[in-house]
């Protein structure tokens, strides 16, 4: 129970399997994947978990993260919207909301930039979707402990 709102692993294989799924989706099939538009692959807190992870890695290589600031404001929106789609999503976990928070943190500098000259909030819709997201776990935690008591 404890480890449904904490996001633990269960299969490694299974979980591996994901991230190498995910490790080749692009923005657009990400969202489909989290919409449960996949068909063959069932969203879950591991896929969860691994979208972020792939949101706020950091290219070996390169070093460069998945998004830069020369990227087309259609693909940071996308990332945006993704993130926030990730927050409200029933599947989020402690560890979501802490990659969310790790997420807001990395990109902090390009968040202003983009509302500064797209006119948008997502600063503001950022911590909105964060604070949700937390009271979310917190009620399924109240939830489950109650029904650990009646139990």
């Amino acid at each position: 129970m404890l480890s449904k709102i904490l996001g633990k692993k269960k299969d490694k294989n299974a979980s591996q399997d994901i991230e190498y799924k995910i490790a080749k989706m692009n923005l657009t099939e990400m969202k489909a994947y989290l919409n449960n538009k996949h068909p063959e692959d069932k969203i879950d807190q591991e896929g969860v978990i691994a979208l972020m992870n792939r949101l706020i890695s950091q290219d070996k290589k390169t070093s460069n993260y998945y998004i830069q600031e020369n990227d087309l404001d259609a693909k940071i929106k996308k990332a945006f919207d993704l993130v926030i789609s990730i927050s409200a999503s029933k599947k989020v976990t402690v560890v979501a909301v802490e990659l969310i928070r790790e997420f807001i943190d990395t990109y902090s500098d390009l968040i202003k930039k983009y509302d500064t000259e797209n006119k948008d909030i997502y600063s503001s819709r950022f911590n909105d979707a964060l604070s949700n997201a937390s009271g979310r776990i917190h009620t399924i935690a109240d939830i489950n402990n109650k029904m650990s008591t009646i139990n």
